[in-house]
């Protein structure tokens, strides 16, 4: 029989005082009551109750055990009380792995707030742009930016759009004009992200949802987004990034957003965790606290409310789908 049911048993007649006023308490029959007392003194070798037929006595070695049979059901009973509380109330420690660049910019502005609101829950992030094994690596939560997610056992939530820009600064374009079609970018410095799969070829879909490739290349490469941003606010060039690094340069006039009228393939900024069963209660507080601040259209593209609407002749202007497959066979 189950130990701990047998506990529950024993600890009941003991404070009962008989087996029927511990069966109806227990809502189980006596003779199920008296099962379960025969099997744990029959495990233990010992006598735990004396019976007689007006009243049950304990024995010197059942009150010994009744004292640590009480102790041991209230801490499991206090395990299950918290183990359920994580589930309802936000507290602990969240750990948290996101890329560098998005979680200073865009995470970290918002953790003073997130404490203020949950101040239970402790944070510990880890800033890495490769993709963790939360089981293996002992992460609650990822924030990953991605055009896909692989197949796999995590659950993934959709927190905002990761859009994608090409932009330079205006002085630059003084200097050299604005390209007006992708096809116009050879005769610009291209600065080169190295770790996007787009670094040498940048699609662009026009208005018509035609996809336009063009290879792309320029005297600077680097796998810190936030180096080319500078460089590109300098006047070294032209660059491809997402917005959520140069949405408030855009703002402010230090960039310039060209080639509008086509767009990028935009990626999702998810948060991935192991299960949706029984989901923490600071995980989901921590992903519904972002998903409030971030949602279909971020803050960080703001600038895009001032652009005009796009041209439907663009699709023309860069010579249509046919120039993919040049762009492609030249790669």
């Amino acid at each position: 029989m189950d130990s701990l049911t047998s506990m529950k048993v024993f600890g009941a007649i003991v404070e009962a005082g008989s087996f029927a006023s511990a069966a109806r308490r227990l809502r189980l029959s006596r003779a199920v009551v008296t099962k379960h007392v025969a099997a744990l003194e029959d495990r233990l070798k010992v006598r735990l109750l004396e019976r007689t037929t007006r009243r049950v006595a304990v024995t010197e070695a059942g009150a010994r055990y009744y004292e640590r049979c009480t102790q041991i059901l209230a801490e499991i009973e206090d395990a299950e009380r918290e183990a359920a509380q994580a589930t309802a109330v936000p507290r602990g420690t969240l750990r948290i792995s996101a890329p560098h660049t998005f979680a200073t910019k865009h995470i970290a502005p918002h953790l003073a707030e997130f404490r203020r609101q949950f101040p239970d829950v402790d944070l510990e992030i880890v800033l890495s742009d490769r993709f963790v094994d939360l089981l293996e690596e002992g992460f609650d939560l990822a924030i990953r930016i991605a055009d896909g997610l692989p197949e796999s056992s995590l659950v993934a939530r959709r927190l905002a759009p990761c859009r994608f820009v090409v932009c330079g600064a205006p002085a630059y374009f003084e200097r050299h004009g604005e390209p007006r079609t992708p096809d116009d970018l050879a005769g610009h410095p291209c600065l080169g992200y190295t770790l996007s799969p787009r670094e040498h070829s940048w699609v662009f879909v026009c208005p018509q949802d035609q996809r336009h490739v063009v290879n792309v290349n320029g005297p600077l490469r680097s796998n810190s987004g936030d180096l080319l941003r500078a460089a590109a606010v300098g006047g070294a060039g032209v660059m491809l990034l997402p917005t959520f690094y140069v949405g408030k340069d855009l703002e402010a006039g230090l960039l310039k957003a060209v080639l509008t009228d086509y767009r990028v393939q935009e990626y999702g900024i998810h948060a991935v965790y192991p299960s949706r069963k029984h989901l923490t209660a600071k995980v989901k507080t921590f992903i519904d606290f972002l998903s409030e601040r971030y949602g279909p259209d971020p803050y960080w593209d703001d600038w895009l409310k001032a652009l005009p609407a796009s041209s439907k002749d663009a699709c023309a202007a860069a010579g249509g789908a046919e120039q993919e497959a040049e762009a492609a066979a030249a790669a």
